[in-house]
């Protein structure tokens, strides 16, 4: 297992990064917003604080490469390049949205952009990716499957059954833990005896790599070496990207339940990856604080205008409550 040392990346790298990691956090705190005020149905996990691992993976992916995701799986759709108001649609339940108002917040996909699926089920979209992958390199294609999952997911067996299938028949996919600390609301001591999720990687074979997941450049380079490598016949890869949720499991209240400590959250927000991005893309003078700040308002309109399509977009019919669900 190595841990990597970030290089110092290209200007386009940058302004790319900052760009997916704004539209994510812009893109979940309004949701946030919106299902406090009641007019999103169903649950929202929210991937603010977790940005840089989203933006840093998909940075270094070709829009043919394929990812599954997890039940907090916004963000990996966003910088997937699921389409902002596609998205806001599905989580209205209208029939414009990715899903057609069927899968809700937990189950985006459009396989259209190679994001496969955000999943409910703990661990669910692991042999999902494995089985990706497998199918590119059958039809003999070079694109690279990259699943996304928590600390608490490789406790699950479909997590240890996808990752020595991957290692033994040496498939073209990436293994992304990101480490938030939590499973739902058990701390990381209290579900598993190991410091570093990434250890478990070694039992199957495969090379592992832990990145500081706040820092979107480290987990970008540590992705673009893995991605090589699996593009290049080289097999799987697994990526401990050590990040933090800033709000609760589930919503935007924050601390209601007592699991973790303000002084925590506020630590950890200190290092805020966006911040970090900045201020460093600002000394180094590859953006201008006016550019920077510039994205922010472009994303805060295309924000406004996604939601205002959402919230005039129509419900599903009930005539069509069998489309999609047999085949004919």
């Amino acid at each position: 297992m190595a841990h990597t040392t970030p290089q110092k990346p290209t200007a386009r790298v940058v302004r790319d990064l900052h760009e997916r990691m704004v539209r994510i956090r812009l893109f979940e705190t309004e949701a946030g917003k919106l299902m406090e005020a009641g007019k999103l149905p169903g649950f929202l996990h929210l991937y603010v604080g977790q940005e840089a691992v989203a933006a840093g993976v998909m940075t270094a992916l070709r829009d043919d490469d394929q990812i599954t995701s997890t039940h907090r799986g916004h963000g990996h759709a966003v910088a997937k390049g699921v389409g902002l108001k596609q998205m806001y649609a599905e989580l209205y339940g209208r029939v414009t949205g990715a899903c057609l108002g069927r899968g809700g917040s937990m189950h985006i996909n459009d396989v259209t952009r190679g994001m496969l699926g955000a999943n409910g089920i703990v661990g669910a979209g692991i042999p999902i990716a494995v089985g990706a992958a497998f199918a590119a390199r059958y039809q003999g294609e070079d694109s690279v499957a990259v699943t996304f999952f928590g600390d608490g997911a490789t406790n699950i067996g479909s997590f240890h059954e996808a990752a020595n299938l991957a290692a033994v028949l040496r498939l073209p996919v990436l293994f992304v833990c990101e480490n938030n600390g939590y499973a739902e609301f058990t701390p990381q001591s209290g579900h598993m005896l190991l410091a570093d999720v990434a250890d478990r990687a070694a039992a199957y074979g495969m090379p592992s790599v832990i990145v500081d997941g706040m820092d979107a450049v480290a987990v970008h380079e540590a992705a673009v070496a893995a991605v090589e490598r699996a593009r290049a016949g080289e097999g799987p890869m697994m990526i401990e990207a050590k990040t933090y949720r800033y709000f609760d499991h589930q919503g935007v209240k924050g601390l209601r339940h007592p699991y973790r400590s303000q002084q925590e959250v506020d630590e950890w927000k200190a290092r805020d990856p966006i911040d970090l991005l900045e201020a460093r893309a600002v000394a180094d003078g590859t953006a201008t604080r006016a550019e920077l700040d510039d994205v922010w308002r472009r994303t805060r309109e295309e924000i406004a205008e996604a939601i205002a399509y959402a919230e005039a977009s129509p419900l599903p019919d009930t005539a069509d409550l069998l489309l999609n669900v047999y085949s004919g």
